[in-house]
C-alpha cells in the first residue's frame, strides 16, 4: 500500500446525489455519477475536479448512506435529486491507492490502522443507522472512458480527523 498521509483541504463545494445502498446494491450508486454528471452538463455546469462518493453513514451488514458528487469552482444551486453541498475544510488522513476497485475495501482497512497506529482519530460518530462520519471520500481520479483497464485505475480516500488531533 502507498504510504497514507495527512493533508490539509480547504472547503470544497460540490453537487451530488444521495442514496442508501446495500454493499450488494453498490452499482446504483455508481449509476448516480452518471446521472449527476447528464444533470451538470445540461445545466452547463463543469465540474472542477473528479467525481467521487461521499460516505455519511456505514453499516456494512445493513446499509450505506451515500452521495454521487463532483465537485464544482463556486456553489451552486441543485434541482430536484441534485443537492448542493460542502466537503468540510480540515485535516484529512488520505492515500491513493492504483488497481482494481474491488481492492478499496482493503485499502481502506489498510487507511484506518495507519490512523490507529499514528494515534489519530476520525471526525466520526455513533449513529443509531451505523458509522457516521462528517467527510469520508472515495475520489475517482481515472476516468473509465480514458482508461478501460480497471487495474490501472486511481482512487484517493480522504478522511477527515477529528479537530484537534489527541
Amino acid at each position: 500500500m502507498p504510504q497514507p498521509s495527512i493533508q490539509q483541504r480547504d472547503a470544497q463545494p460540490y453537487l451530488g446525489i444521495r442514496e442508501s445502498i446495500t454493499m450488494s446494491s453498490f452499482d446504483k450508486v455508481v449509476e448516480r455519477l452518471d446521472q449527476l454528471a447528464i444533470w451538470m452538463a445540461a445545466a452547463g455546469v463543469e465540474a472542477s475536479g473528479p467525481q467521487f462518493i461521499r460516505y455519511h453513514v456505514i453499516d456494512m451488514d445493513r446499509e450505506l448512506l451515500v452521495e454521487a458528487g463532483a465537485p464544482v469552482a463556486e456553489p451552486v444551486e441543485g434541482e430536484g435529486d441534485v443537492v448542493a453541498g460542502v466537503l468540510p475544510a480540515g485535516s484529512y488522513a488520505t492515500v491513493t491507492h492504483t488497481g482494481h476497485p474491488d481492492e478499496l475495501i482493503a485499502v481502506t482497512g489498510d487507511l484506518l490502522a495507519w490512523a490507529e497506529r499514528a494515534g489519530l482519530d476520525f471526525d466520526r460518530w455513533d449513529d443509531p443507522r451505523g458509522d457516521a462520519w462528517a467527510c469520508r471520500v472515495e475520489s475517482y481520479l481515472t476516468d473509465p472512458d480514458d482508461e478501460p483497464d480497471m487495474t490501472k485505475w486511481e482512487t484517493t480516500l480522504f478522511f477527515r480527523l477529528a479537530d484537534p488531533p489527541r
